[in-house]
């Protein structure tokens, strides 16, 4: 009886480890909407080695001497439509307007060697753009991870930038957790989002893709192939995106062209990153930081910009979450027009 008992339990065992292996290794397919290249996108062959999709949006009347450059969030998520329409209007105060998929994400070449999607790769391409335009210096418009890249760039090129601006900005890399502790002023009124990107992670995640990022992680490996986890990381982004924004029926409709690999690689390489903030002192690039009032960043590292950049302001905006321009794009435009005037 014992020994049928055991025989039982262990073909079991290996039915269980037969489906478990299926799980991870049989590829997976994602439901995303299918993309299609946009009529204005052109690209950029760089020095660094990436291909680059980008849309130029023209100045208008009378030109101003230095460019916008904005840079996406993520890493890994690309440029969307909705971020070309509602910078468009930047064109009617002089402003030459460039979006650009980062590497490894939207139109943007995908790397063989994922070891090299790094932070210190994104920024060699951000200089290799500005290059690329012939500008002597630009303005830098970055939202989330876009506005970490920014500040990478400006600690070493400060004398590149002419302005800057951050819409809900990521932390300054390497990350100080602890700065996690410190608490708003309640008069600032903020409010905590109803959402968080732990649920969005616990809701879309599978065992197939926490074992493709661990295996990326620990031995640089394409465990599954881009379209696979790019599809995923699509899904993903739209899950999470209920995160960052105060009202969760404003939620934008799903786009494809997130970077999964890109994602994975870049936030790792943020603790091989030397202090930015040795290179930050005293950096006196003028800087608006612009908040929604539901950003379920820490304040603590909103706060510590303050340290860094002399010449700054921060501006809340009122029933916006991390996407303010998704919530209030005319708060959001508004906002950016007045900082550049000045």
């Amino acid at each position: 009886m014992l020994k049928k008992i055991v025989q039982v339990l262990s073909i079991a065992l290996l039915m269980l480890s037969g489906y478990v292996l299926l799980l991870i290794f049989i590829p997976r397919t994602y439901h995303v909407p299918a993309a299609s290249v946009r009529e204005s996108t052109q690209y950029w062959d760089l020095p660094t080695g990436s291909r680059i999709g980008y849309t130029h949006l023209m100045a208008k009347g009378d030109k101003q001497p230095y460019p916008v450059i904005y840079l996406h969030g993520g890493p890994g998520g690309p440029i969307y439509d909705s971020n070309i329409n509602i910078l468009s209007a930047l064109t009617e105060d002089g402003f030459d307007v460039y979006l650009y998929d980062q590497v490894g994400c939207g139109w943007s070449s995908r790397l063989d060697d994922i070891s090299e999607y790094t932070a210190e790769r994104h920024k060699e391409d951000l200089s290799a753009i500005i290059t690329s335009i012939g500008a002597e210096k630009v303005i830098l418009i970055g939202q989330s991870w876009g506005a970490v890249l920014a500040t990478l760039f400006i600690a070493d090129y400060p004398e590149k930038v002419e302005k800057a601006i951050y819409t809900g900005p990521g932390p300054i890399v390497p990350i100080h957790s602890w700065l996690e502790s410190i608490k708003a002023p309640d008069t600032l009124g903020l409010k905590t989002p109803l959402f968080t990107n732990k649920q969005g992670r616990d809701k879309i995640y599978n065992i197939r893709a926490t074992v493709v990022e661990k295996f990326a992680n620990a031995f640089n490996w394409k465990l599954a192939s881009d379209r696979e986890m790019d599809q995923f990381m699509t899904v993903l982004n739209h899950e999470m995106s209920k995160s960052t924004v105060c009202d969760t029926s404003v939620t934008a409709p799903m786009e494809s062209g997130s970077g999964y690999y890109s994602m994975v690689k870049t936030v790792q390489s943020f603790d091989d990153l030397p202090d930015t903030r040795l290179k930050l002192k005293d950096c006196n690039v003028p800087l608006l930081i612009m908040r929604g009032q539901c950003d379920g960043i820490k304040w603590g590292y909103i706060a510590e910009y303050y340290t860094y950049f002399k010449n700054r302001k921060v501006d809340i905006i009122p029933d916006a979450g991390h996407s303010i321009s998704r919530e209030q794009p005319a708060l959001y435009i508004s906002h950016i027009r007045d900082f550049l005037k000045t």
